[in-house]
């Protein structure tokens, strides 16, 4: 029998639908392999790049990029689902609708197992194995075994999460009042049912901590720090070689004077030969800042970057209006959940929103343990800067529920609620009208859907409970940050570029990239 017409061009609607969705999240895929290829070869040694190295960097940061990405997706298909009015369109019947989430929740399912495999066995193993190849020059499957020794230690951990995400009760004290999040918890119980789904939502929900620590340690200061630095610019490299050239004489007048003490013969005392060695390292180092700044003041870039100068304040004002909208935004959100949500023992999880919150109203509308440095990154700190963003990126799906917590969980979403009108100029009786109204946590559970990135990483009260907390770290060290950069003045023209523990030749080819 064939199918009726009306139901074709429902299931085609469906599909065009599905599809808008999912092209968008191909042209994202795309951008993101190719920025996170510029950004690791910006970042990785020109002398001691490796093959491999290189592509496990581009690899986990295009993951966890892609990972982010799907988020927006998801929100869209929900979103769309619904017209402005608040009814569901047409194709979005409930089959569609079902099929619609799993394909979103399959891909978060891919996506968080890949991320699994590249922080606890695939990162670790090619971390270790570069170790091992520096340390000495034994035989490739000698190196190959110790790395893999050492990864067990992080499969051993990734098991332990595991089993302890399967099997750890979910069972939440809570209020007998609290109806809305025994709604929640329903929909977390509908959702994740299965012990493989609630074990890997807890490991990647631990993952999510460490990067939640890592956005507390670098992105918080970050903010605030870049716009700045773009505002106040840098110092004059002219200024800065005539005082580099002061420094080098100052030096070789203490060197001189240190070695005049031994022209009879005599041995230096133990102390002189001590300064003497630190004196003739820091020689070294400002010869090179020395090569360095002559090269920057002499670069037709460094005129370029000048005459650019207005519009990197531009952009510093930008970014500083940004960071202070996100923080904001953060705090009302946190201040929000510390007066009207249900406690520390759901999580702080907040169901609609009581204060005004900028981006939960502007998002529907709009729909060191290495030295991280431009060009001279080894292949181990590579690996290891793209694990921390990996963990920072995973955290941002969080952080944008703690921003905009309505709009994760619905996207723009409405509902028709009934109201009784009473009629006016004489005439009797009431009558029933539908107006739409923003989906919360108070619509029928027929009427509004619930994302899936919200339900997967909102299972565990205890996580959402310290992502709360590890908010308000957000902001203090915002703020400080804010005052430090206020107060430091202009940084150097070639800061980060000359160290005085870097090799003599590491720094003979200076990057014409600057400012």
């Amino acid at each position: 029998m064939l199918p009726r017409m009306p139901e074709v061009k429902m299931a085609a609607a469906a599909s065009s639908e599905l599809l808008t969705g999912w092209c968008l999240f191909g042209l994202s895929l795309l951008a993101i392999l190719a920025f996170s290829w510029v950004y690791v070869r910006k970042y990785q040694s020109r002398r001691e790049s490796e093959v491999i190295s290189t592509i496990t960097a581009i690899f986990a940061l295009a993951i966890a990029l892609i990972t982010s990405a799907l988020l927006p997706v998801d929100i869209f298909l929900v979103s769309y689902m619904k017209n402005q009015n608040g009814t569901f369109k047409e194709w979005a019947d409930t089959n569609v609708t079902r099929q619609i989430e799993d394909t979103v929740l399959y891909g978060y399912y891919t996506l968080y197992s890949i991320i699994l495999f590249s922080v606890f066995l695939w990162i670790p193993f090619v971390y270790f194995y570069y170790e091992e190849k520096d340390e000495d020059d034994t035989s490739t499957c000698s190196h190959v075994q110790t790395a893999l020794k050492y990864t067990l230690g992080f499969l051993m951990v990734c098991a332990v999460l595991l089993l302890i995400g399967a099997f750890v009760p979910l069972d939440v004290p809570q209020k007998r009042n609290s109806t809305e999040w025994e709604k929640v918890k329903f929909l977390f119980e509908e959702l994740g049912s299965s012990h493989g789904l609630a074990a890997l939502s807890f490991s990647i929900s631990s993952l999510t901590l460490i990067g939640m620590l890592a956005a507390v340690t670098y992105t918080a200061y970050g903010m605030s720090a870049l716009p700045l630095n773009l505002i106040k610019g840098t110092r004059s490299p002219t200024y800065e070689r005539l005082e580099n050239t002061e420094d080098i004489e100052d030096a070789e007048q203490h060197i001189l004077r240190i070695k005049s003490k031994c022209k009879d013969g005599r041995p230096l005392p133990t102390r002189d030969r001590r300064n003497l060695q630190q004196l003739e390292e820091r020689l070294r180092t400002l010869r090179r800042r020395e090569r360095h700044l002559e090269f920057i003041e002499k670069s037709c870039w460094t005129k370029f970057c000048g005459a650019m100068r207005p519009l990197k304040v531009i952009w510093g004002v930008f970014f500083i209006l940004v960071a202070l909208l996100f923080t904001i935004s953060l705090f009302l959100s946190n201040l929000d959940k510390a007066l009207h949500s249900a406690g520390i023992n759901s999580g702080f999880i907040i169901l609609g929103t009581n204060l005004t919150n900028p981006l939960n109203m502007l998002l529907p509308v709009l729909q060191t343990l290495y030295k991280i440095r431009r060009g001279k990154t080894r292949p181990q700190a590579l690996l290891f800067l793209c694990m921390i963003l990996l963990l920072i990126v995973l955290h941002t799906s969080y952080m944008i529920y703690s921003l905009a917590p309505q709009y994760v969980m619905y996207g723009s979403q409405k509902y028709l609620v009934q109201h009784n009108m009473t009629l006016v100029d004489g005439q009797p009786g009431n009558v029933t009208t539908y107006v739409p109204k923003v989906c919360d946590a108070d619509a029928p559970e027929d009427q509004c859907t619930v994302t899936r990135t919200y339900l997967f990483l909102h299972k565990f009260w205890f996580f959402s409970a310290a992502y709360y907390f590890g908010n308000w770290a957000f902001i203090a060290v915002f703020l400080i940050g804010l005052i430090v950069s206020c107060c430091k003045g202009k940084k150097s023209v070639i800061e980060g570029e000359v160290d005085e523990d870097d090799s003599d030749i590491s720094d003979d080819e200076p990057c014409v990239y600057y400012g």
